[in-house]
């Protein structure tokens, strides 16, 4: 079996840490950089990162919520999977009539 990038765990911990790196980086960054802004609060250190994890956070959340109101039962595809077996076994019988009245059965036998 081939072996992929993200199937070795050294590979998935090099890119974690990269992304920590850069998430490092950019809010260090933030400090440096001038932002010509409109609101107080959005000249205190950090406000960006953080307003966007709490918003992740918050999304999540959200999310989860969403999820018990929207989830299906485990069971709910293989009922209809059942329900729509059921139907073509009853379709596939020989005593169904086509649109012309006759038989499958003998229609089959012509």
């Amino acid at each position: 079996m081939k072996k992929h990038l993200f199937d070795n765990p050294k590979n998935i911990k090099r890119v974690v840490q990269a992304l920590v790196a850069c998430c490092v980086v950019l809010f260090l960054l933030d400090g440096v950089i001038h932002r010509h802004t409109s609101h107080a609060w959005e000249e205190v250190f950090g406000f960006y990162p953080i307003y966007g994890f709490v918003s992740c956070v918050v999304l999540v959340l959200i999310a989860r919520e969403i999820r018990k109101v929207v989830m299906r039962d485990e069971q709910y595809y293989e009922t209809a999977n059942e329900n729509k077996e059921e139907a073509s076994n009853t379709l596939d019988s020989p005593s169904t009539k086509t649109a012309s009245g006759v038989s499958k059965q003998e229609a089959n036998d012509v």
